[in-house]
């Protein structure tokens, strides 16, 4: 094989590639590489997964030198973040051992960052079409100077609308530029853009004369499944021999979100990357499954792009994409570098059209998907899942920690201690209160409430002196027994309202 010292490469930008274990050029790199050194413009075609991002950043580092003078001299113009993120990371590996600085600009993140990296002389921008427009808008942003342009994955463009957007980034950058478009496919709108956009590209298709639509290194699996078994199928899939990092996409965002939290509850360590997600809720999970703290990824196709890594083994469709450009996407995150992948793919029963559809167009030769259930036999051997699998991990049991003493109430223990006394065979009298809020009382003794057990309906009212002695004299009832005058008898409410007098 053809490696990058062969093609002409800068040394440090060679050592930077070996500090990586990167020493060996794929196809689209080998043939892209020499023609862009010079600056000539290039059409880029191949299949995900490829080396597209080295094929064109390489030549990109190369020409801007060692030491390039500060402010923006290169634009790459990407379709979603989680590719910007990508392409930024491989971009600032090409610039590990230069004083190049590169930023990342795009939506979901603060602009003040963004902005400092601009003003401090960032020279390799890469970024979002939405972003890059309203920085530029706003002249925080000078393309005026870029005479590097990419546009990477240009079929992800024309698929989500964005070449009115592109046309207006062409027309901030110079006129004499070098400028080179890859792209998986080439529909008839990103022909026309290259034709307008490029001084005579060379279009070079780095394929394989005997591949097909799809990678040869990719094993196909088409199911029907029904949707309520499909859970566990994952499950017993995820537990297949030689499975290492897997990829599922869904349909939505709630069924990612939905499947993220089945997986967990199952056992798997998984992430999830969907538009409910924050940014930086993305970014982390994308970041802890590229460094292998998840082994499970769930995902939207707002991300699909993004996802570039070597040791995915297996990629899940949950439910079938629309059409067959959105599968080859989906399928091309399994197979990279060379490798070896497992592409699943479960049609549920009123979607059998669309798989109708995809077959014809990517001659899979297979019209009628094998109607599957976790139980099926065929599921073990096809997969290569060990006998007897469940859907779920075992786990050692959590060990229980000891329940805690029931606290209780005040006033349930106010009422305990009522019951039992203090000891010395009495009863304790409840405190009554006041509509002022004050404790009623004659003497130093609270008189007792008229619910309680110790103050029956019928009974009298028992009023008591200051020795807490009890009266029953009828006419005596404002002398005390040695003759002076008794406290003023206090008169409190019966139940039914009226005012009850003392000693009554």
């Amino acid at each position: 094989m053809t490696t990058f010292a062969d093609l002409g490469i800068d040394q440090d930008i060679v050592d930077a590639l070996a500090a990586k274990g990167i020493v060996d050029a794929f196809p689209i790199q080998e043939q892209t590489i020499p023609l862009g050194l010079p600056g000539q413009d290039i059409i880029g075609q191949a299949k995900t997964g490829t080396g597209k991002t080295f094929g064109f950043g390489i030549p990109v580092v190369q020409r801007l030198g060692e030491n390039p003078e500060p402010g923006v001299k290169a634009l790459i113009v990407v379709p979603t973040r989680e590719l910007a993120v990508q392409v930024y990371e491989d971009m600032d590996l090409l610039t590990s051992n230069r004083s190049t600085s590169v930023v990342a600009i795009y939506g979901g993140k603060a602009y003040e960052g963004q902005i400092d990296q601009l003003k401090a002389g960032a020279q390799i921008v890469v970024g979002t079409p939405g972003r890059l427009i309203d920085l530029a808008g706003q002249r925080l942003l000078d393309l005026s100077n870029a005479t590097e342009v990419v546009l990477d994955e240009a079929d992800k463009m024309l698929d989500l609308g964005f070449l009115a957007d592109i046309e207006k980034i062409f027309s901030k950058v110079p006129a004499v530029r070098h400028t080179q478009l890859f792209s998986a496919t080439m529909p008839g709108p990103i022909v026309a853009l290259a034709r307008r956009f490029m001084s005579n590209p060379i279009h070079i298709r780095a394929n394989d004369p005997d591949e097909g639509l799809t990678q040869a290194n990719i094993k196909h699996v088409i199911y029907r499944a029904h949707s309520l078994d499909k859970d566990e199928v994952i499950a017993r899939i995820l537990q297949a021999e030689g499975r290492e990092k897997t990829v599922i996409f869904t349909r939505t965002k709630r069924a990612a979100q939905k499947l993220v939290d089945e997986l967990s509850d199952r056992g798997f360590n998984v992430g999830g990357v969907h538009g409910d997600m924050g940014q930086e809720q993305r970014e982390r999970s994308m970041a802890a499954f590229k460094a292998g703290k998840k082994d499970v990824l769930v995902a939207t196709d707002v991300a699909a792009r993004g996802i570039d890594v070597d040791d995915v083994t297996h990629v899940i469709n949950h439910t079938i994409p629309d059409e067959d450009k959105t599968y080859l996407h989906r399928a091309g995150r399994t197979g990279r570098a060379g490798r070896n992948g497992t592409a699943v793919t479960f049609v549920d029963w009123e979607d059998l059209h669309k798989w109708a559809l995809i077959n014809r167009a990517l001659e899979f030769g297979q019209p009628e998907p094998v109607e599957t259930y976790s139980s099926s036999p065929h599921l073990y051997t096809d997969l290569n899942i060990p006998e007897g699998t469940k859907g779920r991990l075992t786990t050692a049991p959590k060990a229980q920690a000891p329940k805690k003493p029931a606290r209780q109430r005040p006033e349930k223990a106010a009422d305990v201690a009522a019951e039992q006394g203090a000891g010395d065979g009495t009863t304790r009298r409840r405190r009554r209160r006041r509509r002022g809020g004050s404790d009623a009382a004659v003497g130093s003794t609270f008189v007792e409430d008229a619910a309680s057990p110790a103050a029956p309906e019928a009974a009298p009212a028992v009023d008591r002196d200051a020795d807490g002695a009890g009266t029953h004299d009828g006419d005596k009832s404002h002398e005390h027994q040695d003759g002076k005058p008794a406290p003023q008898r206090r008169r409190r409410r019966r139940r039914s309202g009226g005012a009850a007098p003392a000693g009554a």
